[in-house]
């Protein structure tokens, strides 16, 4: 053992003479490895410091949670008939407010009751939505909208949205236009989740983009309600902002508004190209018949997506006295237009397409 001491140590004193001779450049490449050893075995020993106590958190965590389920189930099953709380129910939730004023506690709970809400529904679903209140975390998800930080307005969004708490849109709706996309479309979706078209009248001050994904959440969500009452279009449909104007006219198919025939024809002379396709997307959904004249009398003067979205019209409410106006551009520099109008000339008259398709047979040889 003495001589095992003694090689170590004979060992140490000839690496310190090597490095005391050594030129200064090997001196501090030996410093810097000495100090990078250091900051890795830091490193290990914090990150298995934290990995024990993530673990630790996820199984008290899992304890809260059991316990919380256990609490909610029971305070749900054991109301009065007349909707009024239990004794039981009172003292679950006096024990629950307890848990409430500790952060970490409160997060549990909240996710819990999210939970069981997304498990259930009907009165039982509501009544979980009236302990959300009673508990007090109404005034959490609250503050929330007051923090400095996008991400924590988003949260308490999304939780009033969650719970179905109405009665504080009029604060949401100071976010409508919150510099973060993330917040907007959260005040959007509680909007139109718990008010459904009434919601809408966000539309009328909206000054940012409604990107296309949120125009389909919208959508979805408006179809789910089914809700009879629908919302009046026509003022949207002359909005500034081009995103509601064209989530209007998606509207305007979805809903079948005939009824805002004159401002859908009125937009075919928009500044916006895309609001024009769409016009005439939703003018050929709903048959409106006035709206192929226009677009005859200066076709020339459209652009390429507006003329396809014109034919893909005209397939649906062509007549025999469309046939001149079809033959003048059918020699159309476009094939994909010419292959339209070759379509359309074919449903109005059959026999004479076969002419028609040997002549541009011809001319796509040439």
């Amino acid at each position: 053992m003495n001589n095992l001491k003694n090689l170590v140590m004979k060992g140490e004193f000839y690496i310190l003479e090597f490095l005391k001779h050594s030129s200064p450049i090997i001196q501090l490449a030996w410093s810097f490895s000495c100090i990078f050893f250091i900051i890795i075995a830091m490193l290990i020993m914090y990150l298995k410091y934290l990995r024990n106590h993530l673990r630790e958190n996820e199984k008290i965590k899992a304890k809260y949670q059991e316990d919380y389920e256990s609490y909610l189930v029971t305070y749900l099953y054991s109301g009065n008939e007349d909707g009024s709380f239990s004794p039981e129910q009172q003292l679950i939730i006096n024990e629950l407010k307890k848990s409430v004023a500790d952060p970490f506690k409160r997060k549990i709970i909240i996710s819990t009751l999210l939970k069981l809400r997304n498990e259930i529904s009907g009165e039982i679903a509501e009544s979980i939505d009236k302990l959300f209140i009673k508990l007090g975390l109404l005034r959490y998800s609250l503050a929330k909208l007051r923090n400095e930080k996008w991400d924590i307005i988003a949260i308490g969004i999304r939780e009033l949205t969650q719970f179905k708490i109405k009665g504080v849109h009029k604060i949401i709706i100071n976010n409508i236009n919150h510099p973060k996309r993330e917040v907007r479309k959260e005040m959007q979706l509680y909007l139109v989740h718990l008010y459904a078209f009434k919601g809408l009248e966000f539309l009328n001050v909206l000054e940012t983009s409604l990107s296309e994904w949120d125009q389909i959440q919208l959508l979805e969500i408006l179809q789910l309600k089914n809700d009879p009452q629908i919302a009046d279009i026509k003022p949207w449909l002359k909005s500034s902002n081009d995103s509601v104007v064209i989530f209007t006219l998606k509207l305007a198919k979805v809903y079948n508004q005939f009824e805002a025939k004159g401002e859908l024809i009125k937009l075919l002379n928009h500044k916006s190209e895309d609001v024009r396709v769409n016009a005439i997307s939703a003018l050929s959904h709903l048959n409106i018949v006035e709206a192929k004249n226009i677009l005859k009398n200066n076709f020339n003067e459209r652009s390429h997506e507006e003329q396809i979205a014109f034919l893909k019209m005209m397939e649906n409410v062509y007549e025999n006295n469309d046939k001149p106006f079809l033959l003048e551009h059918i020699h159309h520099k476009s094939f994909e237009i010419k292959l339209l109008i070759m379509e359309i000339l074919k449903h109005i008259n059959f026999e004479e397409y076969t002419l028609y398709e040997i002549e541009l047979k011809k001319m796509l040889t040439a």
